[in-house]
């Protein structure tokens, strides 16, 4: 593993869903990645369902576990540092999601421990081998500012996420630092939220994917962002400038 020229982006949780979806987009636009995900089969499932144009590293393990993301740093170490880095990993809780009076502490802490204190201490982990002008994406959701009556434990987690996001931007105005809501989309986590639903009038994560592109590839200021609320753009290959 050498440093090269490509930008370079890490991605937490991207072996399904909209990790998976920015991973093959970036890929095709000739971005080196570095992919995380719990399953080491379902990550490298991931990494083998397309042709990459620049390096993939993988590294299978938990992003609350520190040793993982000291791991994941020596890997943006000795690929030249990082352009990006998609904090996507989360915890929804018990499906089906209980109340805020009936969830399980236990399950609570595990959530806020995914959601909230594994991305900045991924950012903590990082920080030195973040590029200058490199941007970090802390996925949110709609969840996090509405109140909807079942999902407090990972809603509250998201609220969390944001106001961490948003102190992190104004303490780090040499980065860009956005939190960005992917909106509905046809995921597990998705499914797992609406047990023996119907999910298939949701979106692929594959139409919010060209707003995040605009967001690691353009010049929007730090801040929250509806993914497919972003006009889309020319993609082609681009790091930080």
């Amino acid at each position: 593993m050498i440093a090269h020229s490509n930008p370079t982006a890490l991605i937490t949780g991207a072996s399904r869903g909209l990790g998976l979806a920015l991973a093959r987009a970036l890929s095709e636009r000739g971005w080196a990645l570095i992919l995380d995900a719990r399953g080491h089969e379902a990550l490298e499932a991931a990494r083998t369902s397309f042709v990459p144009q620049a390096p993939v590293y993988t590294l299978a393990g938990d992003v609350t576990d520190p040793e993982h993301r000291e791991a994941l740093a020596t890997i943006a170490h000795r690929a030249g540092g990082l352009d990006a880095l998609i904090n996507n990993a989360s915890a929804l809780g018990p499906s089906p999601m209980p109340a805020l009076l009936d969830f399980p502490l236990a399950a609570l802490e595990t959530v806020f421990r995914t959601n909230v204190v594994a991305p900045l201490a991924l950012i903590q982990t990082l920080r030195e081998d973040l590029k200058p002008g490199a941007r970090i994406i802390n996925i949110t959701s709609d969840a996090g500012v509405e109140a909807y009556e079942g999902w407090g434990g990972y809603g509250s987690s998201k609220a969390a996420l944001e106001h961490v996001s948003a102190i992190l931007a104004a303490e780090l105005p040499s980065y860009r630092v956005y939190w960005v809501d992917p909106g509905d989309m046809r995921t597990q986590m998705h499914q797992d939220a609406f047990p023996g639903e119907d999910i298939s009038d949701r979106p692929l994560p594959e139409v919010s994917v060209p707003g995040f592109l605009t967001l690691l590839t353009g010049d929007l200021p730090s801040g929250r962002y509806k993914a497919q609320a972003i006009p889309a753009q020319d993609h082609a290959l681009s790091g930080q400038r």
